[in-house]
């Protein structure tokens, strides 16, 4: 309940930015933060809005001081800071990500993202991507949660990024249900060396 109002305020100063009915249920945190522990930080976190996401990584045992939490909207932005004071917070447009030099190359082991993509066009949608996979190791992930019946990220997009995606689950216990998808580099065949 104490996140529903600042959600509401959110959603009803511009519903394009929130692109959510209701915050994200306790049910989906725990998908789209299945895979990640604290063996794969540092974590990225993008549009965590009121921090449901983040409360579920801190549960997994990811640190505090592991996360950095990009969010566009000031109220937000704020009501993180307090809540997770040991976290960097950031107030900035994700699609610029790759742009401000946060972080060195392959930094960071995980992205969590609660970004709205289906409602942004496909140059937004690159940016964030590619500014993510700019900082993310080899191995890392990018996870996307959608309510739609596909990756939100159109194939297109992945095919020129060289990246792959799998979902991972999908919860009816959010409003509306939701599907988690694992984007990821292509995974090369080894390279044989000649001596």
């Amino acid at each position: 309940m104490s996140d529903l109002l600042p959600f509401i305020r959110a959603w009803v100063t511009d519903p394009r930015k929130v692109s959510a009915i209701s915050p994200s249920s306790p049910a989906l945190a725990r998908l789209i933060t299945s895979e990640v522990t604290a063996h794969n930080t540092p974590v990225l976190e993008l549009g965590p809005g009121t921090g449901v996401f983040t409360r579920a990584l801190l549960d997994r045992g990811v640190p505090q001081d592991d996360l950095t939490l990009i969010e566009a909207g000031p109220d937000f932005s704020r009501l993180l800071a307090e809540r997770y004071p040991k976290a960097r917070v950031l107030q900035m447009d994700a699609c610029r990500l790759g742009r401000q030099g946060l972080f060195g190359p392959g930094e960071l082991a995980s992205a969590i993202s609660g970004l709205p993509l289906l409602s942004m066009k496909p140059r937004q949608i690159m940016g964030i991507l590619s500014g993510s996979f700019e900082y993310l190791r080899e191995d890392g992930a990018f996870y996307q949660f959608t309510y739609g019946p596909r990756c939100p990220v159109p194939s297109a997009i992945l095919a020129r990024l060289d990246l792959q995606a799998t979902r991972i689950g999908t919860t009816v216990r959010n409003v509306p249900p939701s599907s988690v998808y694992k984007i990821e580099r292509k995974s090369r065949p080894d390279i044989l060396q000649t001596a």
